[in-house]
């Protein structure tokens, strides 16, 4: 330190000890706090000087506060954006999201129409479909609607001539009875014919039913959804009865007439697609849309084709499932195997689908069978005819019965990783057992060699091996 240093340093500390004996009067009341104080807050007051007012908040704090409040607002109509948006995209009728699709179908409420129609509504005015401004459009839907009225009239006519047909007894008619009956009948089929031509042009007709919205009772779109279902969905269906043998294995010769999906726990079942036997374990949601008019029972028959049989050397068929006497009808599809009344309905539970280590692909039919006339079976019969589940036979219980089959689905299951606690799960034995495929020996004789390679392979040709090590097939070690 040098001699100016020491000279000056008792100056400075008593300098500095002035200024902090101001600061504490000064700040005496709230000495833990730079803050000012809050009005509830009596400040102290001195006899011999008034306390001085606190000083302005500084302008950097003003602003620090204005730039939070721009932010929160600016946050929350981002937020609110984000929720506009979410909920446009969630509409079902303009959505085009990918996700959002799947989401609503998870809701149970399906995206409306395709994702191009859909893309055009949000990207246009809501204007009615029936008045769109288009010129073209509008001529075109004139002579459509002129179109309508002279079939309309038509059908008018067919309808006075079918009352008055039946009003004229069957002895005044050539034919008699028999006649009579072949004419209305034909008659009836027209009538039926003209239903349909009469809005087959419909533009609105087209789109309610691609939307999902038509009325099943009516007969245009029963007709509409049974020349989709005709299409790739009927080709597909038969092409896999005739691939893993249905037909002849479960029927002679058999041709579907309703549509039959099968779903698991939300999954749709393409058919004869192989599944995993842990999602088998509960039972399955049928979807069976008829194409023909009124209500009707059905019974449904569950059956694997598969079942080794070790003693036999041969192939049995296993009951998976037997319900009676369910109704369905156009506008009533939905068939869910779990909900039916285990009372009057249920012959045989549902038991999942399984196959035992070794053996071959279980082949599972899915059988929707028509109850003719609407007859009602007895479910107690059933019970006693078919509660072992084995040796099950769909063309016996056709026969039994007054029954037909109208459509089915197929699903196939193999030996996976859960099959053993599926099986453990249902109470079935046999997990523990495997099925090994016999070797089949020949009866002939070990074929000799022959030509030249066989003539060279004595000890008299040994010289000549040498040439010869190097052959395609030659065995090298003589």
């Amino acid at each position: 330190m040098s001699s100016c240093q020491r000279v000056a340093r008792p100056f400075i500390q008593s300098i500095h000890q002035h200024n902090l004996l101001l600061q504490t009067s000064t700040t005496i009341a709230r000495s833990f706090s730079n803050t000012p104080a809050r009005h509830d807050e009596v400040t102290p007051t001195s006899t011999t000087s008034a306390t001085p007012p606190p000083p302005p908040p500084p302008s950097s704090t003003i602003s620090s506060a204005t730039s939070m409040n721009q932010l929160d607002a600016a946050a929350a109509a981002a937020e609110s954006a984000k929720l506009r948006m979410q909920e446009r995209l969630l509409d079902p009728n303009t959505t085009t999201a990918h996700w959002a699709e799947r989401k609503l179908m998870r809701t149970g409420t399906p995206p409306v129409g395709s994702r191009r129609r859909r893309a055009a509504l949000r990207s246009s005015e809501n204007v009615p479909f029936e008045h769109l401004p288009y010129q073209c459009f509008q001529e075109a839907r004139k002579i459509l609607q002129e179109d309508r009225q002279e079939k309309l009239q038509a059908l008018a006519k067919e309808v006075a001539k079918i009352k008055r047909l039946e009003e004229t007894p069957a002895d005044q008619l050539p034919g008699g009875q028999r006649k009579k009956d072949l004419r209305l009948k034909s008659l009836r089929a027209y009538v039926e014919e003209l239903k349909i031509l009469v809005d087959i042009n419909d533009p609105i007709v087209k789109r309610r039913f691609e939307d999902g919205l038509g009325d099943m009772n009516k007969p245009i779109y029963r007709h509409l959804a049974e020349k989709k279902w005709r299409g790739l969905p009927y080709r597909v269906i038969t092409q896999r009865i005739e691939q893993l043998s249905i037909v002849p294995d479960v029927f002679p010769k058999f041709d579907p007439v309703a549509d039959v999906q099968l779903h698991f726990r939300r999954k749709k079942v393409e058919p004869g697609e192989i599944l995993d036997s842990r999602v088998t374990e509960v039972s399955p949601r049928l979807k069976v849309q008829v194409f023909d008019a009124g209500k009707r029972l059905v019974s449904v028959a569950v059956v694997d084709l598969d079942v080794p049989n070790a003693e036999t050397d041969s192939f049995d068929r296993r009951c998976h499932y037997l319900a009676a006497n369910v109704p369905i009808g156009p506008d009533q599809p939905s068939l869910p195997l779990g909900k039916v009344d285990k009372e009057t309905q249920l012959a045989v539970p549902w038991l999942p689908a399984f196959s035992q280590m070794g053996a071959p692909y279980h082949r599972l039919v899915v059988f929707v069978l028509e109850q003719k006339d609407g007859a009602t079976l007895d479910i107690a019969k059933l019970r006693e005819l078919y509660s072992g589940r084995d040796g099950f036979s769909l063309k016996s219980f056709q026969d039994k019965f007054p029954l037909k089959a109208v459509g089915v689905n197929i699903f196939r299951t193999i030996w996976d990783e859960g099959t053993a606690g599926v099986m453990e799960r249902a109470g079935v034995p046999g997990a523990d057992i495997q099925f090994k495929h016999k070797r089949v020996y020949s009866l002939k004789g070990p074929k000799k060699a022959r030509g030249w390679e066989a003539k060279r392979t004595k000890p008299k040709y040994k010289s000549l091996w040498k040439y010869s090590k190097n052959i395609h097939g030659m065995n090298r070690r003589r």
